[in-house]
């Protein structure tokens, strides 16, 4: 009930003409860089980060929640018209997806989409107001070296689920967290990786490196394999569905918000698990009740797996806003604007920052809401987007990338830094190394070193100091059941084939065919 009530405070902060209006321009800034090919949920809200930033935290973070919820629903409407996943946990959307546009039922299949991801995440943030106070309560508890664990754990969990190779995710993660490195060592003033340049003394501004490696290595990537010719996008009209349609994804929905949410919430890798898991939930139950529709486009299909991908993504913000830990690169940028804002992430972010807590967790559920009303009418508008050549589409993002780098700190030298980033975001994307690690070592590197720091100087100087907690203990048996299960799993059995995906989530020739993600799925 003391949730339910600070709930309601929180809905009392943004339920005002400027903080709704701040709210829809979010919802309609992300959808509009969401939909954009290849561009994910992540991208889009480091890309409008710096957009937000001459406002209060308060409206600002209204704003970010619209532009957080309007890049996911972007992602959907390019994986079902394109075949284009704009990230990796759009793939499954994409399979079912892209089979009912083809066979006229593209309205169909967006309507199921935004209506599943409107009941996962609304169901996700009421789970997360209940579970996340409690859990922050207990954080408060945890000593260093539990903490230290933990982050310990967030990075290997996500780093051995995502890209081709556990090589490759953890080649990116040393990336990250030596760019972590760069700046004044904080106890002895000592500069680190900083080449002599005074302007790096106060560290790379995570701003700067997320939208170099999500945006401009994006935009790079694309120069390199441009098509000059506009996409192929299949027609649609306003999304609708027929009382068949609705009876048929009611069940996958609250099916795929019960795999997403915790998934999402442990933290236990991302959303690509729950939405496997949530196909084929749904093809063995289709196949029982005698419907061969899955491989022609099962709107099941889209339903089910769009829900566990929005109950993920809400479910994130219990390790965020409870423990400051990200899980995923979209809550990676979030933390990032925290900090832009000097806001101390942590167990205490929700007793020392209670207003701008509960107003976010209300302004998800407004947003949530807002994307629905909105952007089912603008379907068609948004499919006409898509059909902008190359060229022009992406010269925009490089404009809005430079701006958004520069506005972070005036520097004309972040310009050179964002082309460096851009550099090694198109490389990563070249030799297949996934972008979250990356991103998670930048954001983690520092306050592990913080939570070491203090570990060790407790114990002066006791490595041994790091296991003394049961908690650290338990946390460092998981971490190697992480790493080295799956490794043993392989030796033992082959792993089965599934989609490529390149680094920035889309699968690998950019319009793979749904047959192909089928047999690879088989």
């Amino acid at each position: 009930m003391d949730s339910l009530s600070l709930l309601l405070d929180g809905f009392g902060s943004v339920l005002t003409p400027e903080n709704l209006l701040y709210a829809a321009i979010g919802v309609l800034l992300g959808t509009f860089v969401g939909v954009l090919p290849g561009i994910g949920p992540a991208m889009a809200v480091a890309l409008l980060l710096p957009v937000t930033y001459g406002l209060d935290p308060v409206p600002a973070f209204i704003m970010f929640a619209g532009i957080y919820y309007g890049g996911m629903y972007g992602g959907s409407t390019t994986a079902i018209l394109l075949n284009t996943p704009g990230e990796s946990a759009s793939v499954m959307t994409a399979v079912e997806g892209n089979l009912m546009a083809r066979a006229g039922r593209a309205a169909q299949a967006l309507a199921t989409a935004a209506i599943g991801s409107f009941v996962a995440g609304t169901i996700g943030t009421l789970l997360v107001v209940f579970f996340a106070p409690p859990l922050a309560r207990v954080a408060v508890e945890i000593g260093a070296p539990s903490y230290f664990a933990l982050m310990v754990l967030s990075l290997a969990m996500v780093t051995s689920v995502l890209g081709s190779s556990r090589l490759r995710g953890f080649i990116a993660l040393f990336l990250g967290l030596t760019i972590g490195l760069v700046g004044l060592d904080l106890n002895t003033g000592q500069p680190r990786l900083s080449f002599d340049q005074p302007l790096l003394a106060d560290r790379i501004d995570v701003v700067v490196v997320a939208v170099g490696i999500f945006a401009l290595g994006e935009a790079l990537w694309v120069a390199a394999h441009l098509r000059r010719s506009p996409l192929h996008v299949i027609p649609v009209g306003r999304p609708w569905m027929g009382r068949d349609d609705l009876r048929r994804s009611w069940g996958p929905w609250l099916r795929g918000t019960a795999y997403g949410f915790p998934f999402g919430a442990l933290p236990a890798g991302g959303a690509e698990i729950p939405t496997f898991l949530s196909y084929f939930t749904e093809k063995r139950l289709a196949a029982r009740k005698g419907r061969d529709e899955f491989g022609k486009g099962a709107i099941e299909g889209v339903a089910g797996p769009e829900a566990a991908n929005n109950a993920s993504a809400a479910g994130t913000f219990v390790p965020l806003l409870a423990l400051g830990l990200p899980v995923t690169a979209t809550s990676a940028v979030m933390l990032a604007a925290l900090q832009g804002y000097g806001i101390e992430s942590g167990p205490g972010l929700m007793s020392d920052q209670p207003e701008l807590v509960w107003a976010l967790l209300a302004s998800l559920l407004i947003g949530n809401a807002l994307l629905l009303v909105i952007n089912l009418p603008l379907a068609p508008v948004w499919a006409k987007l898509l059909q902008l050549p190359r060229p022009q589409l992406y010269a925009g993002i490089l404009f809005f990338a430079a701006l958004g780098a520069y506005a972070t700190n005036m520097q004309a030298f972040d310009l050179f830094l964002l082309l460096v980033l851009g550099l090694l975001g198109l490389l990563m994307r070249r030799f297949g190394l996934p972008v979250l690690p990356l991103i998670l070592g930048v954001i983690l590197g520092p306050l592990m070193e913080s939570q070491l720091r203090e570990a060790m100087a407790i114990s002066d100087g006791d490595v041994s100091a790091l296991w003394s907690e049961p908690l650290a203990v338990v946390i460092y048996v998981i971490v190697a059941l992480v790493v080295v299960v799956p490794l043993v799993f392989r030796a033992v059995r082959p792993a089965p084939v599934v989609p490529a995906v390149d680094a920035s989530g889309r699968v690998e020739g950019e319009a793979a065919d749904n047959q192909g993600n089928e047999e690879a799925l088989r």
